[in-house]
């Protein structure tokens, strides 16, 4: 006897294959032609996950994406000046970089470049990379200033990002190559400086108004580190991470979220920081809706706003299964059209995560809360909170002094959030009319405080 091929682990491979790739496809189209900027510190290079991280890498390339790859070269530089029987020496966290570690830093960089180069011209069939041939281009693409001496102390060939040629590095995207750039920066005076890798990324990422800027970290997931941090965080919130994790974040880790935020400062709208230690993180954080990584949006990830007609379907998504289930009261497709601009979403790439609808009773005053749902796969993220007060926002604006809702199963959520068991006499007259005496829902009003 054969066995069932719902048995088959292969089988169940390839659908889940089949799923993966269904739900990527949104996350090609939307990344086709973008530029992203990726920074790789230098542990990522000496760690086992570089080759797989490459192919990872040389995918985006091949799905359209427009790459720069900005790399340090900490640990290598290290190592370099310990060949040479030379100390490291930083200065409240910043290299100094005298001429004989200039040399070590050319050497150490100038290795490091070469290893990006061969991995990225990998082209064997036998690897992921077969077929791809893929070209790299560097050069003088940022112009460097002496950083001079800072309290005191003269940093020497130690540098400032001092400009971008973005146009070069929009011709060498243009023509489908990947950008490398490294530490290195150039004066016009033809001197030679060591930067931070972590300001020529988030630099570059600005001046090239990146859609993305992704910066790699080794450990956990950098939002993982602090209780009920959420892996997508606005600016302030990230700066608030940045603020009260001293305790918690290395020097590096400090950088890459300060590169973040300035970045989205300057710009750019998403900043990603993802472990190049979870294999496939990078393409999970890019072609996933909930990602791997932490996320640094400057605008609001999950969109709160006016449903539109486009969103009907995804209402009608979340509110027929809780009909279904006798939650809600059922409403026709009709019906929710009708009165589509009176429900509030929240979105998340084009899904839509949670809603809830207002219904005014201009005449009393009085609105309801109705149609108050959350999509399975994001329940527990405060998003009904969200909802009721911008339910609440929107309801004093419009005159209402009062917020009712009709319940069977949630009327604890509801008096947390200062809402008091009432009865159907206190509900105005068009809806007392219409209350179903079998449902049997409970009464709860919260009266809204002007803000």
């Amino acid at each position: 006897m054969h066995a069932s091929r719902d048995h088959n682990p292969l089988a169940v491979d390839q659908n889940a294959m089949v799923t993966a790739l269904r739900a990527s496809a949104p996350y090609v189209h939307a990344h086709r032609g973008r530029t992203f900027v990726l920074h790789l510190p230098g542990e990522a290079a000496a760690s086992p996950r570089f080759v797989d991280l490459i192919y990872d890498i040389a995918l985006l390339a091949s799905l359209g994406v427009r790459l720069v790859i900005v790399f340090g070269a900490r640990p290598q530089i290290d190592g370099a000046l310990s060949a040479a029987g030379l100390m490291p020496r930083f200065a409240n966290g910043v290299r100094i970089t005298d001429a004989a570690a200039l040399a070590c830093v050319r050497q150490a960089v100038g290795s490091l470049q070469m290893a990006y180069e061969a991995h990225l011209s990998t082209s064997l069939a036998s690897t992921p990379m077969g077929g791809a041939r893929i070209s790299t281009a560097s050069g003088n693409l940022v112009t460097a200033r002496p950083m001079g001496v800072v309290n005191g102390v003269d940093h020497g060939h130690t540098g400032e990002v001092r400009r971008i040629d973005a146009a070069s590095i929009n011709a060498h995207l243009a023509r489908g190559h990947i950008v490398l750039l490294s530490c290195i920066g150039y004066s016009p005076s033809g001197e030679i400086f060591n930067l931070v890798t972590e300001d020529v990324a988030g630099a570059t990422a600005a001046a090239l108004a990146a859609d993305k800027f992704v910066l790699m970290h080794p450990g956990d997931a950098m939002h993982a580190r602090f209780a009920e941090s959420s892996p997508g965080l606005t600016v302030d919130a990230a700066q608030a991470m940045l603020d009260t994790g001293n305790g918690d974040l290395a020097a590096a880790d400090r950088a890459r979220l300060e590169a973040a935020i300035r970045a989205c400062n300057s710009g750019v709208e998403r900043s990603h920081l993802v472990s190049f230690e979870t294999d496939g993180a990078l393409l999970r954080e890019l072609y996933s809706r909930d990602g791997l990584g932490t996320m640094v949006a400057a605008d609001t990830y999950d969109a709160v706003r006016t449903a539109t007609p486009e969103d009907l379907g995804g209402v009608l998504a979340l509110i027929e299964p809780l009909a279904e289930a006798g939650l809600l009261v059922p409403r026709s497709r009709e019906a929710i059209e009708l009165d589509i601009e009176r429900y509030v979403v929240m979105a998340r790439d084009g899904l839509i995560t949670a809603c809830c609808a207002l219904m005014p009773y201009s005449e009393e005053a009085v609105g309801e809360l109705a149609c108050v749902a959350v999509h399975p796969a994001y329940r527990g993220g405060n998003r009904a909170a969200i909802l009721l007060a911008e339910v609440e926002k929107r309801a004093r604006a419009a005159g209402l002094t009062q917020l009712f809702v009709l319940t069977t199963r949630a009327p604890h959520w509801f008096v947390e959030h200062g809402f008091a068991p009432s009865s159907i006499d206190a509900l105005p007259l068009a809806k007392r009319a219409m209350y179903n005496y079998q449902r049997n829902s409970a009464v709860l009003i919260k009266p809204l405080i002007a803000a």
